[in-house]
Formats: C-alpha cells, structure tokens, sequence
C-alpha cells in the first residue's frame, strides 16, 4: 500500500507541472500562434488550387513565409512601444491584444479577396497574414517566457508546441470542412476566431510579473537605442558569439534531412495511404510523445544534459533514414525511423527552445528571441534550397543522410564544450534566472 502511494505520488507530481497556470497559459498561446502559418500554407494552396490557379502562381505564394524570417527587424516595437489606451493593461498584454486583431483582420481580408479575380489583391493578402502572424508570433513568444518561471521553461515550451500543432492542424482541417460546405470565405473566417485564446489567455493571466521594461526614452536617439541596445546586450556577454554559432549551425543536418523525406519514400515506392499512415499518422503522434519526453526530460536532467540529449537523438534520427534508404521498401523500417525521428524532434524542440528562451534578458524578450528563432533556422533554410538536391543526385540517399548525420555531430561537440567550460550557464540572460520577485520592475536600459 506504502509502494502504490508512493507511485501515485510520483506520477502526480510528473503531470502537476502540466496544469499549473503558466503552461496552461502557454498552450493556448500556441493554438493562436500555428493558425496563420496553416492560413497561407497548405490551406492557401489547397483554395488556389481549387479555383483554378496555375501551379507556378500558387508556389509562388510560399514567399508570403519569407516575412516570419523578418521578425527581428521590428520586434523591439513590441519591447520599446508603449500602445495608447491600450497600453494601461501592460506592456504585454496590450500587444497580444492589438496582435491578434490584426491578426484577426488579416484573415478576414484574405477570406474576401478572391483569386480569380485578382490574383495581385490575393497575394497582398497573404502577405499582409503573414506580417500580422509574425506579429503575433513575437508577442506571444515574449509574453510566454515572461509569464513561465524557469523552472517551467520546458514544460511551457512543451504545451506551447502541442498548442502550436493542435492550432496550425486544427486551421487546416476546419478551413477543409467548412469550405466544402460553405465557401472558402466563411472558412477563413471561422478560423480567424483562432486568435482568441491568446488574447482571453492574456486577459485572464495578465501582465507578467517577470517583465521588466527597459527605461523610459524619449527623442530619436533614444528611439535608435531601442533597436540597437537589446543585440548590443546580447553580444557584451561572455561566449556570445560561440552560443551565436550554435544557434546558427545546430539545426542544420535535421533540416536537411526533413527537406527531402517525401523524395526518398518516393524513390522507394512507397504509396500514399503508407507515407499517409507512417509518416503523418504515426509521425504526428510521435511527436506529441517527444514533447511530453521533452518537457519531463527538462525537468529531470535539468537544461544542459537534456539539450545535449536531444542534439546526439537528433543527429542519430538521421541516420536511421540512412538504414532505411539501404534497406529499401520497408513498412517496419518506415515506421521505426518515423517514430524515431518525430520523438526526437518532440524532445528536441522542447529542450532547446527553453535553452534559446532563456537566452533572452527580460528587458528585452520579444527582440532577443526574434533574433535567435531567425538566427536558427535561417543557414539551415539557405543550405537546403541550394544544395539538398544536387546531393541527392551526386551521392545517393543512403550516403546522403549518411552525411546530414555527420553534419549535426558539430552541434553537438559545441554544446558539450559549452556545457563542460561552464558557457552555457553564464550565456543565460534573466529569463533563464530570475523569478517574479528577483528583480524591480524596470531597469537601466
């Protein structure tokens, strides 16, 4: 009877972190998060397509993406600008407020522009979502790490992401259902009312005790150091240009890798209903279970071990498609690498993010953590439009993944040398250190 209190009481304590009021906050935060992103992805292609759009046109609309790869340049706004009558709910909590309006006016305005007529006034249109959803995006990221603690950055990264999948595929699939029924503009706009949850969420929580705004400025010189003061913070800390490098490099072989999945199982025959069961079925639950690891992981090996965990799971999930691309047509073999692979990329994308959110000086959330997201993905994302296929097509699939392994090894030494020189723990800015009341609210800019 002692053995099975006791077991309840662990598995109690392992679930309790999920529901406490920060993380809760973080998952709806994430369900309004991943629905622009769905509006102007394969949503917009899917009514493109539909209405008669030529194939060239409609992939040309993926450039509409291209302004979340921006963010940085005007999230010190969202940081340095105190809104009008808004403004009296806090610094946060009013960007949420005015982000998801836009946000919410964004879709509508792409809901009623019509691609037969004119394609220009439609691509505007999903332009103009995706500046709002950056938008959004920069305020909902500033407003999670400052209302999570850090002992519940991973956790809240975790409920963050399964917002994030449960929003941009929820998006997806109402736009699906509604506009068989009744049109694309009442798809959109019935999806538009995904924004709310951010926005009750901030409402209902409120400011955040751990913001700290930076001190009051006034005139153009003062307006210039609101931009250029959170980056100058950033890179006066020890080590900052080796934790900048990390950041650059250390996505690189997963991004490789995931950019030619669909041409290897098709180079291996595989059909539409088992790229359909293996890859989206089980590879969507996989990675729900990652992320669940991750956050528990976070919380159990603390931030240094569980990141370089996920790093050295990361690089091996390469290497599984590697075996697979030898092995050839193989339903176990798919679905081992998918399970994998998604696991890995669940715990991955929890431990690190918390890693990178707690980078950040909680003067300046919201620019610093545009900066690191773009600084992430952005050589990954150049790499593999230039370069994945032609070695596809020079070495093969099997020596292929065999090298986006070998790619992600030097992420990983640089974050083992980070962790053992003690990098990583002076490289935390007060995100990652300072609970509600360690700090006055303000500072010295």
């Amino acid at each position: 009877m002692l053995a099975s209190r006791g077991t309840d009481r662990t598995w109690i304590d392992g679930v309790r972190p999920y529901v406490e009021r920060g993380p809760l906050a973080a998952f709806a935060l994430g369900v309004s998060s991943g629905f622009p992103f769905a509006m102007i992805a394969a949503t917009l292609t899917t009514r493109l397509a539909q209405d008669g759009i030529d194939k060239k046109t409609v992939t040309a609309f993926s450039l509409a993406f291209l302004v979340y790869n921006l963010k940085f340049l005007w999230a010190w706004l969202v940081d340095g600008v105190r809104l009008p009558v808004l403004g009296r709910l806090g610094q946060r909590v009013s960007w949420v407020l005015l982000a998801g309006v836009l946000v919410i006016a964004a879709v509508a305005n792409l809901a009623l522009a019509d691609p037969v007529a004119s394609i220009g006034a439609t691509a505007t249109a999903a332009v103009l979502v995706g500046v709002a959803g950056a938008t959004f995006d920069i305020v909902i990221d500033a407003y999670r790490i400052e209302i999570l603690e850090p002992r519940q950055l991973g956790v809240g990264s975790g409920m963050s992401q399964y917002g994030w999948r449960i929003g941009s595929a929820g998006a997806a699939s109402l736009a699906l259902v509604v506009a068989a029924r009744a049109g694309w503009e009442a798809a959109y706009l019935s999806c538009a009312l995904l924004a709310l949850p951010a926005m009750v969420a901030a409402l209902v929580v409120g400011e955040p005790r751990r913001h700290r705004a930076p001190a009051e400025r006034r005139g153009v010189g003062q307006a210039a150091a609101a931009i250029w003061r959170p980056f100058v913070e950033f890179f006066q800390r020890p080590g900052a240009i080796v934790v900048l490098v990390f950041i650059l490099i250390h996505k690189i072989g997963d991004t490789l890798s995931q950019l030619v999945l669909r041409l290897l199982l098709d180079d291996l025959k595989f059909s539409n209903d088992e790229i359909a069961l293996y890859d989206v079925g089980i590879g969507f639950w996989a990675y729900l279970i990652g992320i669940f690891l991750g956050g528990w992981l976070y919380a159990r090996l603390g931030m240094k071990r569980s990141v370089l965990l996920s790093l050295v799971l990361m690089a091996v999930s390469n290497a599984a498609f590697a075996m697979l691309a030898a092995a050839g047509h193989s339903n176990a073999g798919l679905a081992g690498a998918m399970l994998f692979e998604n696991i890995a990329s669940g715990i991955g994308g929890v431990t690190i993010v918390a890693y990178f959110s707690a980078l950040c000086d909680l003067r300046f959330t919201a620019a610093q953590y545009a900066l690191i997201s773009a600084a992430a993905s952005i050589v990954g994302r150049v790499l593999t439009g230039t370069t994945a296929g032609a070695l596809v097509e020079s070495m093969g699939f099997v020596n292929f993944y065999l090298l986006t392994t070998v790619v992600a090894l030097p992420g990983v030494a640089l974050f083992w040398w980070m962790a053992r020189s003690g990098l990583v723990d002076r490289s935390v800015g007060t995100a990652g250190t300072e609970g509600p009341g360690d700090a006055r609210e303000g500072g010295a800019a």
